[in-house]
């Protein structure tokens, strides 16, 4: 499986293991920021602050705060990806239903307690970075990736498209559930999973 590294996107990449827990500091001090006070009144002095670095320290790896939330957004992408991988190894096989959830289920779960998830998630939220690579495309990609050998099926264009097609979906029926209810309507998240269960047997099998 392909990791996407937030490192890709640094000025520098920590090489030490005293640089690496520096920019974890620093990018867990931007995600309670985010929660705090929103993307508008978030700046590099603050995330340093809140981190307790010098403000060098920021500017080493970002060089603006829209830099540091698209590597945090990076950094949820990773994580989320670790999670799904995890369930699945718990579940083993089971086909695409069981696939579906995992993949649901555990975006959900970020979405209810990861620090900054709600604002940024994957970056689709607010302007950062790169707006050519859009965010649900390197989800698609990287479920592709991860679910293609999990679910018997090669990596090819068609399953690209229906994780596109799903990741799309699902994206903005969560929005709608988390603007229904402060963590997430129940009935909508509902109609969400037999929408994509519609559709992806149609589409899988």
């Amino acid at each position: 499986m392909r990791h996407v590294h937030h490192a890709t996107q640094l000025r520098r990449a920590p090489v030490q293991r005293r640089s690496a827990e520096r920019l974890t500091r620093i990018l867990d001090a931007c995600a309670a920021l985010l929660d705090e006070a929103g993307y508008d009144a978030l700046s590099t002095r603050a995330v340093a602050q809140r981190a307790g670095v010098p403000i060098g320290s920021v500017y080493r790896f970002f060089g603006n705060k829209r830099q540091m939330a698209d590597a945090l957004a990076q950094r949820n992408l990773e994580r989320y990806a670790e999670r799904v991988t995890e369930r699945l190894a718990r579940t083993g096989e089971g086909g695409w239903r069981v696939a579906l959830d995992a993949v649901l289920d555990e975006y959900l779960a970020m979405k209810r307690t990861t620090p900054g998830f709600s604002l940024v998630d994957f970056g689709n939220q607010i302007p950062v970075g790169d707006r050519q690579a859009e965010p649900n495309h390197r989800v698609a990609d990287q479920l592709t990736e991860l679910l293609a050998g999990h679910l018997g099926r090669t990596p090819d264009e068609d399953l690209r498209r229906a994780f596109l097609v799903a990741v799309e979906t699902a994206d903005t029926l969560v929005q709608l559930a988390f603007r229904m209810a402060p963590d997430g309507d129940e009935a909508i998240i509902a109609e969400a999973r037999e929408l994509l269960t519609a559709y992806l047997e149609r589409v899988l099998g």
